[in-house]
């Protein structure tokens, strides 16, 4: 089972059926991709998905302030291996250097907790084109093993916000991601208060405390 924003990497015979009646429009960043060895992402499984297909996106760079966003659906022997997101730590070195200073200080308070990066710090990172802006955000994943590394984690992301344009989510057992910021907001109502819940194959309402729950 893989999990949105995993890295993954197509076979030769993968990019093959890719590239194979791909649109015109797509065909250059394919190209440049498969040339590259560059990975897709796994996004949300879509509802006209076929059986045993995997979901993949591409984005490459923005354009003269378009963004070319393109899905892709291949079978799962057209994987050649697939990894989870980039650490933050491995990403680090891509981040602007206004980002630099408060990116240490962020990984040295992280300690054993494990933040990854997805978006265009990590973009960035595995291809050297240059995705980030003056207005980009720095997207997180944060994968709590337990209740108490979640509630750590909270803290630590709240403790460095006003310094980086944080920005990502919480990935709960079995693939449930909510962002960390309505997880946050939502903190105030209580255990009963419900958050947007994203997986690999669907979007819905949850409670905080059936999360919990989780990792109990």
């Amino acid at each position: 089972m893989y999990s949105r924003h995993d890295q993954a990497w197509l076979s030769g015979a993968g990019w093959a059926a890719v590239l194979d009646g791909a649109p015109p429009a797509h065909t250059p960043a394919l190209e440049q991709w498969r040339r590259h060895d560059w990975p897709l992402i796994v996004t949300r499984r879509t509802p006209d998905a076929a059986p045993g297909a995997v979901c993949l996106g591409l984005a490459p760079p923005p354009e003269a302030g378009r963004k070319l966003r393109i899905a892709l659906q291949v079978d799962e022997q057209s994987l050649a291996r697939v990894e989870n997101a980039l650490t933050l730590r491995a990403a680090a070195g891509a981040a602007p250097a206004r980002w630099a200073a408060p990116l240490a200080t962020l990984l040295a308070d992280a300690g054993s907790i494990t933040l990854r990066a997805y978006g265009s710090l990590a973009l960035q990172a595995v291809t050297s084109l240059t995705y980030l802006t003056e207005s980009s955000d720095l997207d997180l994943l944060f994968t709590p093993a337990s209740l108490h590394e979640l509630d750590a984690g909270m803290e630590l992301l709240q403790a460095h916000a006003h310094r980086l344009p944080l920005d990502g989510e919480i990935v709960f057992p079995g693939g449930a991601a909510v962002a960390w910021t309505e997880w946050r907001d939502a903190a105030a109502a209580g255990a009963g208060a419900r958050v947007l819940v994203k997986d690999a194959g669907s979007v819905r309402l949850a409670t905080r405390a059936s999360l919990r729950e989780l990792l109990a």
